[in-house]
């Protein structure tokens, strides 16, 4: 027998007791959109309240503390793009064998994931610590390069426990068990928001402790994962040597999707050096300071429809593993359906206070003067909201079924040939200036939304017709 040809063979998983949250997987598929989105919504909030909470610490350094965090985030999101990317393709690939009542597959399929972690740990932790400073001088950090050195070192060398952390809740996610992904990010946020102002200031640790605040973290998130996975062994999936044999397809699916997941976040990242870059042109550095603060609301606000869309990878992974194509245009409809709705109430919320949302950040006599244009930012993506729903679930539908590089083609169309041309068409070209690469963003974003719901049912139309043949 070949290596790996056993996987062939697929065990019955119903050989192990189904867990509540593999119950939820392979039943209705509203339900379980619903039940798995709701600690992730909780989960997100937090850790993205942990974000801010840091920068406010941070800031207490002084700007060339606050520079020198702004100068590794560029790398920083890589590897956590890094991170999500592994997340989003381990999840995929073993809740198609979930799907498939394959166990030996989806345990052979954790493991697999975490040694890509470990691989790709290696691979990047060495040039990275020794580079930080370096990469940093590159992106222009000039006086404040030493401090990015300082931050960099730190959290670099933590790599393979964010990867490792982020395979371990994808698992958790995999298996449809959503509230223990929860109480990690829950744990890491809360960790961090207590530590940081302890190791920064009270133990004089200055940048580096905000690193450390952060590694620390992630080591006792480590610790949970493993007690759960080799100490109390209550989960779903098995993740020990036993369960592993090399199979080159089981790497491709998770890569498949991993891969793709990954770039989106280097996308990201392009697209705002892009529409900085125009909004200098055509306003100066006051549109970009206001679009910085405005696109913080923005990406805080579609937190619930992130959580949502991460639930469709699971539960569309399942459906597909299954062969229950059914499930799939009642998973898009649902997924779009909900996400509609919350992105109406942000929209009504947002254009009922813009203005007190934006005093938020401009609280100083110094920037007071900027609120009523971040207001006016706000009450012009009250537009944008409602487009973003489509393409985060047509996107997440896509990476369940293993069809990541449609969920970046999707995310290409959307940031670089929708959004940043038409910011480019109104702000420059038409001369409408600040205003005008706004509403850029919005158009580009109707038109993105459009496209991949367009896309995603033509997909489930084909998918339906030829199986149904």
């Amino acid at each position: 027998m070949k290596p790996g040809s056993d996987l062939d063979e697929p065990v019955n998983a119903r050989e192990k007791k189904e867990t509540v949250g593999v119950s939820l997987l392979l039943g209705e598929p509203e339900k379980a959109i619903r039940k798995l989105s709701g600690p992730l919504i909780i989960a997100m909030l937090l850790y993205s309240t942990y974000n801010i909470v840091n920068a406010i610490w941070v800031a207490g350094l002084g700007s060339d503390a606050l520079a020198a965090v702004g100068f590794i985030s560029p790398l920083f999101l890589v590897m956590i793009g890094l991170g999500n990317g592994l997340g989003a393709g381990t999840t995929s690939a073993i809740a198609r064998k979930i799907g498939a009542g394959d166990l030996r597959g989806a345990n052979n399929a954790a493991v697999h994931a975490i040694i890509l972690a470990i691989i790709i740990s290696a691979i990047i932790t060495i040039p990275l610590v020794i580079w930080t400073t370096d990469i940093a001088l590159l992106f222009g950090a000039g006086n404040t390069a030493e401090l990015c050195g300082e931050y960099g070192r730190v959290v670099f060398g933590g790599t393979i426990l964010i990867l490792l952390t982020n395979v371990g809740s994808a698992i958790l996610r995999a298996e449809g068990d959503t509230k223990r992904s929860m109480y990690l990010m829950a744990l890491s946020a809360l960790m961090n928001m207590i530590l940081d102002p302890l190791l920064i200031y009270t133990a004089g640790m200055g940048i580096a402790g905000a690193a450390w605040g952060m590694i620390i973290s992630q080591i006792f998130v480590a610790i949970v994962l493993a007690y759960w996975f080799f100490g109390r062994k209550d989960t779903y999936i098995s993740v020990a040597r036993e369960f592993f044999t090399f199979h080159k397809q089981t790497i491709q699916n998770i890569l498949d999707v991993g891969i793709p997941a990954s770039l989106e976040f280097f996308l990201m990242s392009v697209l705002a050096i892009v529409i900085n870059g125009i909004l200098v042109n055509v306003a100066g550095t006051d549109a970009v300071a206001v679009y910085a603060a405005g696109w913080r609301v923005v990406l805080f606000s579609i937190i619930p429809l992130a959580a949502i869309g991460t639930s469709v990878i699971s539960v569309a992974g399942a459906a597909f593993g299954g062969r229950r194509y059914d499930k799939l245009p009642i998973i898009l409809n649902y997924s779009l359906k909900l996400g509609l709705v919350i992105a109406i109430t942000i929209s009504i919320i947002t254009w009922v206070f813009a203005y007190q949302i934006a005093s938020i950040f401009a609280y100083t006599p110094e920037s007071s003067y900027l609120a009523p244009t971040i207001a006016a930012f706000l009450a012009t993506m009250c537009f944008f909201y409602p487009f973003v729903a489509p393409g985060i679930m047509a996107g997440c539908l896509f990476q369940g079924v293993g069809k990541g590089v449609t969920s970046l083609i999707l995310n290409i169309f959307r940031n670089i040939l929708f959004i940043a041309v038409f910011a480019y068409l109104f702000g420059i070209i038409l001369q409408y200036g600040e205003i005008g690469v706004w509403w850029g963003i919005v158009a580009g974003d109707i038109l993105g939304g459009l496209l991949a719901i367009i896309w995603a049912k033509v997909y489930l139309s084909k998918l339906l017709k030829y199986h149904l043949h």
